[in-house]
């Protein structure tokens, strides 16, 4: 009888725990529907702000298809006209024209320098890379701690605040293992895009290894779009802009 009693009490202190887990993965993968279509193209401009106050800013055309592909292809500046990046799963690449293959890059490198990285740039859906481990109730919003299914992610640990109301994140803290803060990006100006897709327009990111320096990144245009598996490949990289 004692066996019993220890038996169901354990089932009545799992199944919540459980449940909560599941209602937590749930609201991740409404938070990540809800910032993008699972399959489209966008225009963002990317501007890195130096402490002195100079700028330097990159125009992009990306596209996204599924869980794990997504390109992209420089419009400007004139110096990094047509250099595309490829990301398949943890795969990365650069192309630049008429400099032989692509060339592997890795999440935590930088094509367009400043705080964003390439996991940044070429993001996808976060319960792709993350498992949510914990979820916070909050008065306007939820907390969701995240940790990487893989060592191969650029961030171990991630904590998304998010409204609750749009279940639209607010502000993102990325950190090590070991709980040290390497970025916070901040969401704003939410702005309806067309096709039932309201998110924020506007992701600024500053980090405390890189004091003084800060980034923007600013979605002119994201819409739904069906690709082809080819587009995704390393021999269709220089032909990207051709989506356009």
């Amino acid at each position: 009888m004692l066996k019993i009693i220890h038996f169901v009490l354990a089932i009545v202190i799992i199944l919540p725990v459980y449940a909560f887990a599941l209602d937590g993965t749930k609201l991740l993968r409404e938070i990540d529907r809800n910032l993008s279509p699972e399959s489209y193209e966008s225009y963002r401009k990317l501007i890195n702000i130096e402490p002195d106050g100079a700028k330097r800013e990159f125009t992009l055309f990306t596209v996204k298809k599924g869980i794990d592909k997504v390109a992209s292809v420089f419009l400007a500046p004139a110096s990094e006209k047509g250099r595309s990046t490829l990301r398949l799963g943890d795969n990365m690449w650069l192309n630049i024209p008429n400099v032989g293959k692509p060339i592997r890059i890795t999440s935590l490198q930088s094509v367009v320098g400043g705080v964003f990285n390439n996991a940044d740039i070429l993001q996808l859906d976060y319960a792709t890379e993350y498992d949510v481990s914990k979820v916070e109730e909050e008065d306007a919003g939820y907390l969701l701690h995240l940790k990487a299914k893989t060592k191969t992610v650029a961030y171990d640990q991630i904590k998304i605040r998010a409204d609750k109301q749009k279940k639209l994140p607010t502000k993102i803290e990325c950190l090590t293992e070991a709980g040290m803060l390497i970025k916070t990006l901040y969401f704003k100006d939410v702005k309806d895009f067309g096709g039932g897709l309201v998110r924020p327009a506007v992701i600024e990111t500053d980090s405390p290894l890189y004091k003084g320096y800060k980034s923007v990144m600013i979605m002119a245009k994201v819409k739904k779009r069906t690709f082809k598996d080819e587009v995704f490949t390393l021999t269709f990289m220089p032909n990207l802009e051709s989506l356009r």
